[in-house]
């Protein structure tokens, strides 16, 4: 018995990837910048936990006993954010530091008997365009509250 060959759709089978081809690709590339875009605001979380952290471990205490003076914004960005930029252009980069209410590691509640611990607030914020150009620029923001430890 034979079997009937059908006919060669090799002009449909064109038809088809153009259409689809255009979808996978942009798909794939959108992943891949969607991906860059997650990188990046990593970076940037990683960015304030390391200026929260330094500004929490130089502060008043850490003035007195070092002699020194206790880190303000600038150290903050110059000491703990700026060295541990890795991918980032470092112009698109900014910043605030904010102590809650100062720089030293407590401060007295109404009763005077139970101190408060400070904290600092270290917000960093990286615009970055896109590799596609699909969109404008997106600002990744990420904030992180230490308490004052030094």
């Amino acid at each position: 018995m034979r079997l009937k060959h059908p006919r060669k759709r090799s002009a449909a089978a064109l038809v088809e990837m153009a259409l689809i081809m255009p979808v996978v690709a942009l798909l794939f590339f959108g992943l891949i910048v969607g991906g860059m875009g997650i990188f990046r605001y990593q970076e940037v979380a990683a960015l304030s936990r390391e200026g929260a952290r330094y500004a929490a471990v130089h502060g008043y205490l850490y003035a007195l006993e070092n002699k020194k003076t206790a880190a303000t914004a600038a150290d903050v960005y110059n000491n703990a954010i700026l060295p541990n930029v890795v991918c980032l252009d470092s112009d698109k980069i900014t910043y605030t530091v904010t102590w809650n209410p100062d720089n030293a590691t407590a401060h007295m509640s109404a009763d005077y008997e139970h101190p408060i611990a400070n904290t600092v607030t270290v917000t960093v914020t990286y615009k970055w365009i896109p590799e596609w150009f699909l969109v404008g620029p997106i600002n990744l923001s990420s904030s992180s509250t230490v308490t004052m430890s030094y």
